[in-house]
């Protein structure tokens, strides 16, 4: 006897997943974060403004910007095994209230004691190093894996915005303000960064089994293996070590000379510069939607396009040409930054996440200011064409041999359609 078959339903598709925007926790964390960025870009400007008022010498200005930038390399290591070893809420909180406290120590300092400004300079770059790779880890934690390359450019975002728009707000309320004043609101903004963010959702599993723990060293060093599993990794970081210590270095010291020199107008150097920001929040705006096939080939693509910001500058072309150049450079860079942080999160260890971060800003944070140093010296010696070609030439070319690095097209240890 025949039956009637059953009649079977069909399957619904799956919601979209809900905008990173409506996530009270993301929000929190994005302010926090956002707020960070500020207090880190604002502090060089408004030091430059002590410069100005004559509270504040030339030497005693790189003293205390040189003690940050020592402060930063020597905690952000450190802030990394801490926020694997602890709540990466707790390290937030502890590192930014550090930071702050550096703010009224600077603004007592000022136009007093150029030790005091240097040690508070340091502990502000310390507290600054050591939330880093927390904020990092923490995005992880707050956003779930189909959605955090949308909040990952939204993080980006919000430091392009306040690059733009930065100065001119500071010269604003410098109009009105002292610069202490000035200084304890960048404590305030560290304040809002301790204070605003919600803890994760999840802490990392080292922190939920306390067990015996190794030192600081064996434990980063233990976030160094977790990132050699990763070849992608490794040659990312070594492309973008590259484009920072050689492009930007480059394209920093000689953009200034070639504007004055090659084109008589500072002109130039402004334009340059707000078109790479501008083409960095486009470039933030495409890639939190796109998805490419092969998202490691097309982040190597975008990183790859810096080089025509030094290559604008060999030739004298028109300055249209080199304002174009930049904006290519800033979408470039964030068609790669994006991707990079999201594929970190997603293939890196989740015990381990923030010492790999940690590792990551630690490098090319670290070898920046050896580029800076060396490029100078090779322009005097060989000539600004010389030293802009050979540097478009390793922009183009390092981040292509990282692409043909095991595991580079993807992003990943297993190409997507073998992780389900």
């Amino acid at each position: 006897m025949a039956t009637t078959p059953v009649p079977t339903t069909a399957k619904s598709p799956s919601p979209p997943p809900r905008s990173i925007l409506r996530d009270p926790a993301f929000l929190r964390l994005w302010a926090g974060t956002t707020a960070s960025g500020l207090a880190t870009w604002a502090l060089p400007f408004v030091l430059g403004l002590a410069v100005l008022h004559r509270d504040l010498g030339a030497a005693g200005l790189g003293l205390v910007l040189a003690a940050r930038t020592v402060g930063f390399l020597a905690a952000v290591a450190v802030g990394g095994v801490l926020a694997d070893r602890h709540a990466r809420r707790a390290v937030v909180l502890w590192s930014a209230l550090a930071a702050g406290a550096a703010a009224p120590l600077l603004a007592a300092g000022l136009g007093r004691s150029v030790v005091l400004m240097t040690a508070a300079a340091a502990l502000a770059g310390a507290g600054q190093g050591a939330c880093r790779p927390a904020f990092q880890a923490l995005v992880a934690e707050t956003v779930d894996p189909e959605r955090r390359q949308q909040a990952n450019a939204a993080m980006t975002l919000a430091v392009r915005a306040s690059t733009l728009a930065g100065p001119a707000l500071t010269a604003l309320l410098a109009a009105f303000l002292d610069v202490r004043t000035l200084l304890l609101g960048i404590g305030v903004l560290w304040l809002v960064a301790a204070l605003v963010p919600a803890a994760g959702a999840a802490a990392p599993a080292a922190a939920a089994a306390p067990a015996p723990r190794a030192g600081f060293r064996a434990e980063f060093l233990e976030g160094i293996r977790e990132a050699r599993r990763h070849p992608w990794f490794l040659a990312g970081l070594a492309a973008l070590v590259c484009v920072i210590s050689l492009g930007y270095s480059a394209t920093s010291v000689a953009l200034p000379l070639i504007s004055r020199d090659r084109y008589g107008t500072e002109w130039v150097l402004a334009a340059a510069m707000t078109a790479y920001t501008v083409g960095a929040l486009a470039g933030a705006l495409l890639i939190a939607r796109l998805r490419p096939r092969s998202q490691g080939w097309a982040a190597f693509a975008g990183l790859a396009a810096y080089g025509f910001a030094p290559l604008s500058l060999v030739l004298p072309v028109h300055p249209a040409v080199v304002v174009a150049a930049y904006a290519l450079a800033g979408i470039g860079i964030e068609l790669f930054n994006v991707p990079w942080f999201t594929a970190t999160q997603r293939e890196v260890a989740p015990d381990k996440l923030a010492r790999v971060s940690s590792l990551d800003f630690l490098v090319s944070y670290g070898l920046a200011p050896v580029g800076l140093a060396l490029i100078a010296p090779a322009i005097t010696a060989f000539g600004v064409t010389p030293v802009l070609t050979v540097c478009a030439a390793a922009c183009f070319l390092v981040p292509a041999a990282a692409a043909l690095t095991p595991t580079a097209r993807h992003f990943a240890r297993r190409a997507p359609a073998a992780r389900d």
